[in-house]
């Protein structure tokens, strides 16, 4: 029977695939579908992530930016990112999972080369920055097509863990490049250093084009294993049959679910290196905070920890469902931010750890959401719909980086943070009378 699934080398499909009959399935085939999309994923967030490491040191390589703009740069990959999962969501059982990851694998390779030459000129008009942050969303906007197509793989029993893995390591990509892009601009690279250094206002030399370029071989190799490794789930629906998710009012609530946990996760990660170094850096507006943390030293913490979380908490979610982690993490994100409000205007530098740390916690919290939120998915929707629904919902979420960007160049981030704790208030709400209490309509 395992030959029957398979298939031949020459046929990219899988015949008679049945993940809920283990006479029809194929672990091996399913892991290594994972293993390959999962490495891909890696590579695209930190492709959506890559504005936010280099954005905090354009103005120390001659760019004249301000804060506004600054925060324009690294929100615009959240909107770009949240349009194309739009797209991203119907492709699996369109194109397939062999192209679908192929295929994004190379476009990944576009905004890497395209930054890695405009940060070498000072003189790069803002536009065109903003041009190679749009483009930069294509990372973002795979996970919408990267999950669902991971779904058609995995039965129910094992989704949660799964989808964990997938999500979590794959959101690794945003801390690797917001931790190894500083460092990697340290120094030449590659026999890069036939490029001209940039230099910092105190005459230091940096290499921020290292950031940018040095993910292209690994996105290359990305391909490679995608078309000569992965074949397809004999799955087929059109634009039209997809639509029907938009029915069913659990798409609408699991996606404000994610929202709060995904979408400010991911708004806050991209934001958190410029919040320190405008708050309690070098750009701060209070007294006597100038010269204290560098926000890019801090800035893959959140990503770090979110993503870990969320690859730990998938088998849980599998023994315990989703739904309750779901509820869980809401509350404890709810309160990590008011707990921030505390120290978003200081008196004192020392306020800064009180800020980290309610930071940290998030983070904590989102990563146990995130791992819920999917686990629920596929156990409260038709299995039709639930590809489509994990699609949409983290497509929506997607938006995250833009609508933090934009909220902090409209408001203070003190008022950003009420805003977002009250929303929390209305998500646990939801979340407790409809999935989580005992005898919860959709237990999830």
């Amino acid at each position: 029977m395992q030959k029957s699934i398979e298939g031949s080398k020459l046929n990219p499909d899988l015949s008679n695939w049945d993940k809920e009959d283990p006479a029809h399935w194929s672990s091996k085939r399913a892991w290594l579908t994972l293993t390959v999309s999962t490495y891909s994923m890696i590579i695209a967030f930190c492709v959506w992530f890559l504005v936010s490491a280099i954005a905090p040191k354009l103005n120390e390589i001659g760019f004249d930016l301000t804060a506004a703009q600054l925060y324009w740069l690294t929100a615009l990959p959240g909107l770009s990112g949240g349009l194309l999962r739009l797209v991203y969501m119907v492709l699996p059982p369109i194109i397939g999972t062999r192209r679908l990851v192929g295929y994004s694998s190379l476009l990944f390779i576009i905004p890497m080369i395209g930054w890695f030459f405009a940060v070498q000129d000072a003189n790069t008009p803002y536009w065109w920055l903003l041009v190679l942050s749009f483009l930069c969303g294509v990372g973002g906007g795979s996970f919408s097509g990267y999950m669902p197509s991971t779904g058609y793989f995995f039965p129910k029993a094992k989704s949660g863990t799964a989808l964990g893995i997938q999500a979590g390591v794959g959101n690794f990509g945003m801390s690797i490049i917001q931790l190894v892009g500083p460092w990697l601009m340290g120094f030449g690279l590659l026999g890069l250093g036939t490029f001209s250094p940039q230099r910092t206002s105190s005459g230091d030399a940096v290499f921020v084009y290292n950031a940018a370029i040095v993910f292209v071989p690994w996105a290359l190799i990305a391909a490679v294993l995608a078309f000569t490794l992965l074949k397809d789930v004999p799955v087929t629906a059109n634009i039209r049959q997809q639509l029907d998710i938009f029915s069913n009012p659990n798409t609408w609530y699991m996606t404000a679910m994610y929202v709060m946990t995904f979408g400010l996760f991911s708004g806050f990660a991209a934001q958190f290196g410029l919040l320190i170094k405008n708050i309690y850096g070098d750009a701060s507006q209070f007294s006597g905070m100038e010269g204290l943390p560098m926000g890019v030293t801090y800035a893959f913490l959140g990503p770090l920890i979110a993503s870990a979380v969320r690859i730990v908490w998938g088998p849980l979610c599998d023994r315990f469902g989703g739904a309750v982690w779901t509820f869980i993490s809401i509350v404890g994100m709810t309160v990590s931010l008011f707990a921030c409000t505390l120290f978003l205007r200081p008196d004192s530098p020392d306020e800064f750890t009180g800020f980290l740390w309610s930071m940290i916690a998030m983070f904590f919290f989102a990563g146990i959401g995130n791992a819920g939120t999917f686990k629920q998915m596929p156990m409260i929707m038709p299995a039709r719909q639930a590809g489509g629904a994990i699609g949409f919902t983290a497509a929506i979420a997607a938006f995250g980086p833009f609508f933090v960007g934009i909220a902090l160049t409209a408001m203070t981030p003190y008022t950003w943070y009420l805003i977002c704790v009250a929303y929390g208030i209305l998500c646990a709400v939801v979340c407790w009378f409809r999935y989580a209490r005992p005898g919860a309509p959709y237990p999830g």
